[in-house]
């Protein structure tokens, strides 16, 4: 498997576990820096350990030898990932009142109190339910 094909679960991976309702999804955000940058990540990244850090930190430093598709498609990609994960950190705090009020006894910031409000309670307040859909989860 070549390094640039062997990148993508690991930034998924990443991002996944470490976002406006026009945040981007993480698949979406690794297919553009597959579609825009592999020969570039093949070429100027080689032998480095692509989590998402260390892959946005090469293609910065090699931004001179990148093809002008991939410059202007990497930032938008990196900018895309993390309003997604600013966006999935904010669902703890604009949804804690929501947690306590319709799923009691789930310990509020885990995956059963997302899973509890999409479960459809009714009165689910606005910025919640707003939080919830621009993290992705619906």
């Amino acid at each position: 498997m070549t390094p640039a094909r062997a990148f993508f679960p690991v930034l998924l991976i990443a991002a996944w576990s470490s976002a406006s309702a026009e945040t981007m999804r993480f698949e979406d955000s690794a297919g553009i820096l597959g579609a825009s940058c592999a020969r570039d990540i093949e070429a100027n990244c080689r032998g480095v350990n692509l989590d998402t850090n260390r892959l946005k930190d090469c293609l910065f430093r090699n931004d001179d030898n990148l093809s002008a598709q991939c410059k202007t498609d990497y930032a938008r990609a990196f900018e895309a990932i993390q309003k997604r994960v600013a966006a999935r950190s904010a669902v703890t705090k604009l949804c804690e009142r929501d947690v306590a009020k319709f799923c009691v006894g789930i310990q509020k910031g885990s995956g059963q109190a997302v899973d509890c409000l999409l479960a459809g309670p009714r009165g689910v307040s606005i910025n919640c339910n707003k939080a919830i859909s621009e993290a992705g989860y619906r």
